[in-house]
């Protein structure tokens, strides 16, 4: 038997069937073919790096990007309050999570254990060589830090070249890209890279990143203020400055995802009851999409600290009966 020590990715599988069958690779298909003609051993094991993309599971929102290189693996968790075992319908039906979540609440886990369903850094980097559980972050380890900048740089390069879609919020996404999104991406290509810079200021220190969110909250672009807001939520407290700012827009913003993302930072650090600015907007969509997005705030914010209980009863007819899977899911889980 041969060992293969490269790395293979997803999107080689499609460019892989058709280098098998013989049929030339269009130019538009991503990925590089991994088995047939004019594949070598000694080139696929040349292969050292892996791209990880992680949008939504069903009801439950996350964004995080991983590149693995080598031993190492980075981690980008852009909304690291969307802890990772934040309630979802499917999985929690699985004894082994239920019970873990139980656990849990109990107080009965290691330190290791209970990460699953706490707050993440924005960014982690793991020796796999030496700890394949992924339980030890060397993001803050100084003898690691020209590793963590140069994952850093390459998937910033990887995530902007493609470009990443994923920073337009899902329910704007849909409405503004689907009829042709690697068109849309290449004519927004430089505002994609605007959004995802802004998403980074939560990697600098604050006080150097303060003037650049006061610019993102200033935009006119509602997608800079939206990522300014993400980036507060993951400053937490350090992002005092921004409470009365984030008060105004969670009031009287124009657009209803910017106005949710405030309410989230507001929440989430202790400055405003949610629950009332959260029940106005998802009484005013009629959108099934945008209203689990705003339901994955609405559980964040009910199930972390300082925690805000959520009355499923306020809301319209039409979201308590609602028979569209995802919200659904969510308002069965606050009843």
């Amino acid at each position: 038997r041969t060992r293969v020590d490269g790395f293979v990715e997803f999107v080689d599988l499609s460019a892989t069937v058709l280098n098998l069958a013989g049929i030339e690779i269009p130019a538009a298909i991503d990925g590089k073919p991994f088995l047939g003609k004019e594949v070598t051993l000694e080139e696929l094991n040349k292969r050292d790096q892996s791209f990880g993309y992680a949008d939504r599971f069903d009801e439950k929102y996350d964004l995080v990007r991983t590149l693995r290189k080598g031993k190492f693996r980075y981690s980008r968790n852009y909304q690291p309050f969307n802890f990772d075992g934040l309630y979802n319908e499917y999985r929690y039906k699985q004894t082994p999570f239920a019970q873990w979540r139980e656990l849990y609440l109990a107080g009965k886990l290691n330190a290791a254990q209970e990460q699953f369903f706490k707050a993440r850094p924005a960014e982690t980097l793991y020796d796999l060589s030496s700890d394949p559980d992924e339980v030890k972050n060397l993001a803050s380890d100084p003898a690691h830090q020209k590793t963590l900048l140069k994952l850093r740089a390459l998937l910033q390069k990887r995530i902007k070249g493609m470009p990443d879609l994923s920073f337009y919020p899902e329910p704007v996404f849909l409405k503004i890209a689907t009829d042709n999104p690697v068109a849309f991406g290449q004519k927004h290509k430089s505002e994609i890279a605007k959004l995802i810079e802004t998403a980074d200021l939560s990697l600098e220190i604050f006080e150097e990143a303060k003037e650049r969110i006061a610019a993102a909250f200033d935009s006119k672009n509602p997608w800079e203020r939206y990522w300014g807001l993400i980036v507060c939520s993951t400053f937490g407290k350090q992002a005092a400055p921004f409470y009365e700012p984030a008060k105004k827009l969670a009031a009287d913003d124009a657009e209803p995802l910017v106005r949710t993302r405030a309410a989230e930072f507001l929440g989430l650090t202790g400055q405003l009851d949610p629950r009332p600015v959260l029940t106005e907007i998802l009484n005013a969509t009629e959108d099934h999409i945008l209203a689990n997005l705003i339901l994955n705030t609405v559980v964040v914010l009910q199930d972390s600290k300082p925690g805000y209980k959520f009355d499923a009863s306020k809301l319209t007819a039409s979201w308590v009966n609602n028979k569209k899977a995802e919200v659904a899911s969510r308002v069965l889980y606050l009843k």
